[in-house]
């Protein structure tokens, strides 16, 4: 996601932050946080809110400490009020709720890391985003891997003719270097694949040259590995000049950090928020607090 982009959601979240008349501690309107999701309906959001109050109640927690019912004043366009129901959020509902939303949607991957973070710096949300995109795209070339070996397992019938043909694959979108010096130039241990060491922007590249790869075998009907492999190679060879016309050389990327550290440390900030959940006291009847300033 744009750093752009971060900053104005950032902006929208912070506007409907809440704070509780007595106790000061921050809460959140669902009807509220159901249009920075994006949500155009509050029938489909409440979904998506009975979702998130069953996994709270599976994390063991209550769900009415965290999901409170109240009913508050909405002016109309004519100058009168109505009455309708709300839900106040605490920071652990939220995320819940963004948890159970479709992440490929801006506002809802925002609103995941968001919430998952325990402060609401915008410089803490940006890393932790990438780290977030990094740690998606490396599942994502795994998944493509996976059924790219499939398709040449089923078709060759070599269980090695995948690992040759990525091979080949690698030194067309390197430059010529081969996968092995690519882990010695950027110190990946033997036994671990270099696309764990990749930066987003490369783990990328490799993602979409398999995807191509794999819609083409199947439209051309390729059934050799000869074939497969010059398939390959052009794919790899073509995302390489998208990438060196935009000034971005695959093989001269420093290596990221390993993404099993992310991965271990967004799981942990994961079982934080779930271990240090702070419940709503309840509001008094009518109240609604001003946004945070």
């Amino acid at each position: 996601m744009k750093k752009d982009a971060i900053a104005k959601f950032h902006t929208a979240f912070e506007d409907i932050v809440r704070h509780h008349p007595d106790s000061g501690g921050e809460f959140w309107f669902a009807r509220d946080l159901q249009a920075n999701l994006g949500y155009a309906k509050w029938e489909n959001f409440i979904k998506v809110v009975e979702k998130a109050k069953i996994a709270c109640a599976t994390s063991g927690h209550a769900s009415e400490d965290h999901f409170l019912e109240v009913r508050k004043m909405v002016p109309l366009g004519s100058g009168a009020e109505r009455n309708i129901s709300d839900i106040a959020l605490t920071r652990y509902a939220c995320y819940l709720i963004a948890m159970n939303g479709d992440a490929a949607k801006e506002p809802i991957a925002f609103a995941q890391t968001y919430f998952a973070v325990q402060t609401r710096k915008q410089e803490v949300i940006e890393q932790r985003m990438a780290e977030a995109e990094r740690l998606s795209a490396r599942k994502k070339l795994t998944a493509s891997e996976k059924q790219l070996s499939g398709i040449i397992y089923e078709r060759v019938g070599d269980e090695r003719g995948f690992a040759r043909i990525r091979s080949h694959g690698d030194q067309a979108l390197f430059g010529g270097m081969t996968t092995q010096r690519m882990k010695e130039r950027l110190g990946v241990p033997d036994k671990r694949p270099l696309a764990d060491f990749l930066p987003t922007i490369t783990i990328k590249a490799k993602d979409f040259a398999n995807e191509i790869t794999n819609f083409n075998i199947n439209k051309d009907d390729l059934r050799s590995e000869p074939a497969i492999t010059q398939e390959h190679i052009k794919n790899n060879s073509d995302v390489r000049d998208v990438l060196i016309r935009r000034g971005i050389v695959p093989e001269a990327l420093p290596a990221a950090e390993d993404i099993k550290k992310v991965e271990r440390r967004l799981g942990s900030e994961a079982k934080k928020i779930s271990k240090s959940v702070e419940s709503l006291d309840p509001l008094p009847p009518g109240e609604e607090e001003s946004p945070s300033s």
